[in-house]
């Protein structure tokens, strides 16, 4: 799971089916016509909401004469290891929602099923790259994108208006000269921790660089000693020194939405879910947020972003893969697309159905920043990357006056060494 991934700011209890401690497939061994099926479907909690599960298994069995669905709803915690012994079990449910980034992990242990035959009837030339490219590993689909999440740009129209700024910025030497406007009077012109991550990854593909790449030999490389890696990482310092905000921790430390909602700050990274977040903090502030997508170099190309968000999978052990896959491609389509988008303001995963957010600001940002949404490295490793994150400890040192090419160098060692483990 990625900070990016929740973007709904109130969602409902979702369903919880009858036999929630199994996690098999009960009835025939095989796909038979005729045969009465029942399929087990793993979906995270907060996916979606109740209301959506239930309105899709009713469409999905009116459709599938003698198909039922179990939809069983899993917790974020703990995930990990409960999908990897799935995976490796005899009686694995027949479709799982999983993180995208967690799919390279799932893959390399063999149990997901390659759907790689059915990227063409499934649409994929029109799937938001951000979430096709992590379901791919090797030339093969694993992962089939469901929904999308990303990071945008939350301002404070009254700050905006005080400034004289008229029209959100469309480049990134725009966002930099209304932000200086608008850090005067005791406002910042922009919160930004010395440690979000995530939007320093967008200005380094902006550059045309990457955190990390696998070589022809199959070994992993950080690359934040490149001239893009560092380019990108510049453009952030200049940013983040037009704020008040901390150099040594991320946007949970303190709680940025917190700070946005004392109604100082001119502008915020974040999904558009923060919103939610500031509104309960300050609810003076409810009709005064605006958003827009981060902008790129260019105005005819928004900033590239992290996509978060979650891909579906069918394990090898499903005793049902063909029925799994109608199930799979009934929530990938175009119909079921729509309604999730309009009930949880997700980004769907086809770029040609981001019109189904119309009338929803903040969803509408995001969709338009997704067309240019990137992943992190695909490698089953990059967990252990995260895990003791070196990006954010590069990021500090440099923000206090580290030279970035030393400090970026002594990540790339550390970024080389998780991703190589063979541990």
């Amino acid at each position: 799971m990625t900070p990016s991934r929740r973007s709904g700011a109130a969602l409902l209890a979702l369903l919880t089916a009858a036999g929630l401690t199994a996690c098999g497939s009960s009835g025939s061994s095989s796909d038979t016509a005729g045969t009465p099926t029942r399929l087990t479907v793993w979906i995270m909690r907060d996916s979606v909401t109740d209301g959506y599960l239930q309105r899709f298994r009713a469409d999905f069995e009116k459709g599938h004469p003698g198909t039922t669905l179990d939809i069983q709803i899993q917790e974020w915690d703990g995930i990990g290891q409960k999908v990897t012994s799935a995976l490796a079990s005899k009686d694995a449910p027949d479709v799982i929602e999983v993180g995208n980034t967690q799919v390279a992990q799932y893959a390399a242990s063999g149990g997901v099923h390659d759907l790689t035959d059915k990227v063409a009837d499934l649409q994929g030339a029109d799937w938001l790259p951000g979430l096709a490219e992590p379901g791919r590993i090797d030339g093969k689909q694993y992962g089939i994108p469901w929904y999308a999440a990303n990071r945008v740009v939350i301002y404070n129209k009254d700050l905006f208006a005080r400034a004289g700024i008229t029209a959100p910025p469309k480049t990134r030497a725009e966002w930099l000269a209304d932000t200086a406007k608008l850090n005067t009077g005791g406002n910042e012109g922009i919160y930004l921790s010395g440690q979000t991550w995530y939007a320093l990854a967008g200005f380094i593909w902006d550059e045309g660089g990457d955190l990390a790449v696998k070589g022809s030999d199959g070994k992993w490389q950080g690359t934040l000693e490149t001239p893009q890696a560092l380019a990108g990482l510049a453009f952030y310092q200049q940013l983040q020194a037009l704020g008040k905000g901390p150099k040594d921790s991320d946007e949970a430390k303190p709680l940025q939405a917190e700070v946005f909602a004392k109604g100082h700050s001119a502008q915020v990274i974040s999904t558009p879910g923060g919103a939610a977040a500031i509104t309960k903090a300050n609810p003076a502030l409810k009709d005064k947020l605006g958003f827009f997508p981060i902008p790129g170099k260019t105005a005819d190309k928004p900033g590239a972003v992290f996509t978060g968000g979650s891909d579906l999978v069918v394990p090898e052990a499903s005793r049902h893969r063909a029925a799994a896959y109608e199930v799979v491609k009934a929530l990938a389509g175009a119909a079921w697309q729509s309604d999730m988008a309009k009930e949880m303001s997700y980004v769907p995963n086809r770029v040609s159905l981001a019109g189904a957010l119309a009338g929803n600001e903040g969803a509408t940002a995001m969709a338009v920043g997704a067309a240019n949404g990137h992943a992190t490295p695909n490698s089953p490793n990059w967990a252990a990357v995260e895990a003791n994150n070196p990006i954010k400890q590069y990021m500090t040192q440099v923000l206090t006056g580290a030279d970035p090419a030393t400090a970026a160098k002594t990540a790339d060692e550390a970024i080389t060494k998780a991703l190589n483990s063979t541990d």
